[in-house]
C-alpha cells in the first residue's frame, strides 16, 4: 500500500523501518501530473531497490516571475493512483512552507554542467534544482535516485553536485519516453494547443538529422545553425538553442573530438507559442 507523507518527521520515522529491516530505497523525484515518462523512472527504481519513494513537489525556487509556476500541472489524486499501480511504496508529497521553513536562507550552486545552454535563458534554474534536489537526497537519504534524461542538462548538473559533495547515493539516468509520433513526454506537453501539437513531434525529428550531420560532416556550429533554421521553418515561434556538446562535460566540441568518437549529445529548447519544449538524443546511438 502507497503511504502518503507530508512531514519531514514522519518521513524519516518511515524510512528507518524500512532501514531497519534491510530494505533499499530507491527514490524518483517529481513535480507531479505523472505521465508514463515519469512511471518508467519508478519501474527502474523499483528493480534497484526494495521499496520506492516517490517525491511530489512542485519547487518553487527553479520558477522565474513570469513562468507557469501557478498553472504548472496538479493532480495528485491521479498521481497517486498511477504510484499505486507500480508498487510504490512511499509518496513525499510536503508543501512548500514544509519544504523551505521561514528562516530557510541556503541555496546550491552548480558550475560545470550548469553553464549555457538552460542557463542562458532560465538563469535561476538551477540553483533551484540542485538546492531542492539536495535536500530531497538528505531527507529520504536512499541508495539510488532515478532522474529522466530527457532532462540532460539537469541530469548532469545532480551527477556533478552528488559527486562534489560526496553524497552517497547512486544517480540513475532513465531514458527519454516518447509518445508514437516521436515526442518527448512532458507535463507541459498538456499545454499545447492542437495546431502546436501536430509540430511538436519536429523537433525530435530535426535533432536526429543534425546528429546524422554533425557526425558527417564534423561541423557542430553548421550543424547547430541549419537545426534551428529547421525548427523556425517547422513552426516552432522562438529556438532558444540547438547545440551539440560533449555528453558528459556539456562542454562544446571540437572537429576531432567529434571524429574521434566522443561522447556527444545535441540538445535543443524551443517555443511553440508560451509552450516551451526541451529534448536532446545521443547521436551515436542513433547512427
Amino acid at each position: 500500500m502507497l503511504e502518503t507523507i507530508r512531514t519531514l518527521t514522519t518521513l524519516r520515522e518511515s524510512v528507518a523501518r524500512r532501514r531497519s529491516v534491510g530494505k533499499r530505497i530507491g527514490l524518483v523525484p517529481t513535480m507531479g501530473a505523472l505521465h508514463d515518462g515519469h512511471l518508467t523512472l519508478v519501474d527502474i527504481a523499483r528493480r534497484e531497490a526494495d521499496d520506492v519513494a516517490v517525491s511530489l513537489f512542485v519547487n518553487p525556487t527553479q520558477f522565474a516571475p513570469g513562468e507557469d509556476l501557478e498553472r504548472y500541472p496538479r493532480d495528485e489524486d491521479g498521481d497517486r493512483a498511477k504510484l499505486e499501480s507500480r508498487g510504490t511504496s512511499l509518496l513525499w508529497a510536503p508543501d512548500a512552507k514544509e519544504m523551505y521553513p521561514d528562516g530557510f536562507a541556503t541555496s546550491i550552486e552548480v558550475s560545470g554542467p550548469s553553464r549555457g545552454l538552460e542557463t542562458d535563458h532560465r538563469p535561476h534554474f538551477f540553483g533551484g534544482v540542485a538546492t531542492v534536489v539536495a535536500k530531497l537526497l538528505l531527507q529520504v537519504l536512499p541508495d539510488i535516485a532515478v532522474f529522466g534524461e530527457k532532462d540532460y542538462q539537469q541530469l548532469q548538473v545532480i551527477r556533478r553536485l552528488v559527486k562534489d559533495l560526496d553524497v552517497p547515493v547512486r544517480i540513475v539516468g532513465g531514458p527519454t519516453i516518447r509518445e508514437e509520433d516521436g515526442l518527448a513526454m512532458s507535463s507541459r506537453n498538456a499545454y499545447l494547443s492542437d495546431s502546436h501539437r501536430k509540430i511538436a513531434p519536429a523537433l525530435k525529428s530535426i535533432l536526429d538529422e543534425t546528429g546524422k550531420n554533425v557526425l558527417e560532416t564534423g561541423n557542430a556550429s553548421k550543424s547547430e545553425a541549419d537545426a534551428a533554421e529547421a525548427l523556425a521553418s517547422a513552426g516552432f515561434d522562438t529556438v532558444d538553442y540547438v547545440a551539440v556538446r560533449h555528453a558528459d562535460s556539456l562542454a562544446p566540441v571540437t572537429q576531432s573530438e567529434i571524429e574521434d568518437g566522443t561522447p556527444l549529445r545535441v540538445l535543443a529548447a524551443a517555443h511553440l507559442g508560451t509552450t516551451r519544449l526541451i529534448d536532446n538524443i545521443n547521436p551515436r546511438a542513433a547512427s
